[in-house]
């Protein structure tokens, strides 16, 4: 028998928490859900929520042991760490992005079919909207 899941929330660590919720919940519009307990964005752990999506973000260092500057090493393993969105309107994702504020590039569409709107958050992780090309000029 499989084992009957019916979400997954993946948790993701960053440097600095209220940075973090500003990109998340300023600029992609995520909601937060619950915290350790702690008043956003002074917390060390939080489960955000769009749209029936979650993500959770934790600390990566507790308060007294945390560096003044993220570790390079550590961070340099965050772009091997990318969410997928899936969004039918990838032209209005980027919009939104530019008016927020953020550099980013127009979307393309892989070779496989995909258009797609990549950015980075404020930790390096790699971020996604994509829906498929041709399903996307049928949902305007």
């Amino acid at each position: 028998m499989a084992i009957p899941v019916r979400h997954m929330a993946p948790l993701l660590q960053v440097f600095d928490m209220p940075t973090a919720v500003k990109f998340y919940c300023d600029v992609l519009e995520f909601k937060v859900v619950m915290t350790d307990g702690k008043q956003a964005p002074n917390c060390d752990w939080l489960l955000l929520e769009l749209d029936g999506i979650q993500v959770m973000l934790n600390t990566a260092y507790e308060a007294p042991h945390r560096p003044p500057a993220p570790v390079a090493a550590r961070v340099a393993a965050h772009d091997d760490t990318c969410l997928f969105f899936a969004t039918p309107d990838v032209d209005g994702a980027y919009r939104h992005l530019r008016e927020k504020g953020l550099n980013v590039k127009e979307p393309k569409v892989a070779p496989y079919g995909m258009k797609q709107l990549w950015v980075h958050d404020p930790d390096g992780y790699g971020l996604c909207f994509q829906w498929r090309a041709e399903a996307e000029a049928a949902n305007p």
